[in-house]
């Protein structure tokens, strides 16, 4: 069953339409709640400032933060009763933002006013487990093992336009196929190949990828190993897991050991056509 038919939802990061005023330093942050005048203001600012992973930050079963942090000044939304944050209660942040305003005011992606974020009805998303990864991942010869890269957290992260989320049901089970040989080689089928030999991983191309319906017992085992490799801590190689997650998941499609071998022997290289 495609991707598009389980229950997710599938959406991209946050436009903020001026990085350089919105994506802030860990340098930044602490400028900025050192400028709030009252303990409360300090408190309503430093949970306005929230993380974000940019695509480059998501790797396979994992993510590096870069200790970044978008400052999410959202517009609200109506039909999810989510209210816009009223900027005079945050001066500290509004004299940020007033620095950049010839820039801020400009831009295309924001709310009422240019201290907004553009509207966006699936905020509270990002404060929910979910799978991540980058609208663009390229092979790099050194490190083609590496793709796909989709990752999955419970942490409340935000995440830019260069990343997609998912969240809904079963993610773990089908955070194993998305990166397990056979979801490298329906990519290899289904993706946009970029000019420079990267894909680009849109939506509409990787709601098509095909997953499995296994039973309990077969399901359950795949989620240990997942969790196994979100927490990296077993002491067991990722690569003997993540090859014990390919023989439930090629059984799961009646992948012969002849037809396994052929799929290694072709995605053991970067993938420049299809």
């Amino acid at each position: 069953m495609p991707l598009k038919d389980w229950d997710v939802t599938i959406n991209y990061g946050i436009k903020t339409g001026f990085n350089d005023a919105f994506i802030i330093t860990e340098e930044k942050r602490s400028e900025i709640l050192g400028n709030c005048k009252t303990a409360d203001e300090r408190k309503r600012t430093d949970e306005l400032i929230r993380p974000i992973l940019r695509g480059r930050d998501i790797k396979r079963y994992s993510y590096e933060w870069a200790c970044i942090y978008l400052i999410a000044t959202y517009n609200g939304s109506p039909e999810k009763d989510i209210i816009k944050i009223d900027i005079t209660k945050y001066p500290a942040v509004k004299k940020h933002l007033d620095a950049y305003w010839k820039q801020i005011e400009q831009r295309a992606d924001q709310g009422d006013t240019p201290y907004h974020l553009r509207s966006c009805a699936y905020m509270d998303d990002f404060s929910k487990p979910k799978i991540m990864w980058a609208e663009t991942m390229r092979i790099r010869k050194e490190n083609i093992e590496r793709f796909p890269r989709f990752s999955y957290t419970t942490k409340s992260f935000f995440t830019d336009k260069t990343c997609f989320i998912a969240v809904g049901e079963d993610l773990k089970y089908l955070l194993a196929f998305l990166n397990s040989t056979i979801g490298r080689y329906q990519l290899s089928q289904t993706v946009s190949m970029m000019d420079n030999g990267g894909y680009l991983m849109q939506k509409i191309y990787v709601e098509q990828i095909k997953i499995c319906k296994l039973d309990k017992l077969q399901s359950a085992k795949l989620i240990i190993l997942v969790d196994s490799l979100l927490e990296n801590n077993t002491g067991v190689t990722d690569e003997t897991i993540e090859n014990q997650i390919d023989d439930i998941v090629f059984k799961a499609f009646g992948v012969n050991e002849e037809e396994q071998a052929y799929l290694k022997t072709i995605l053991s290289k970067p993938l420049n056509g299809r």
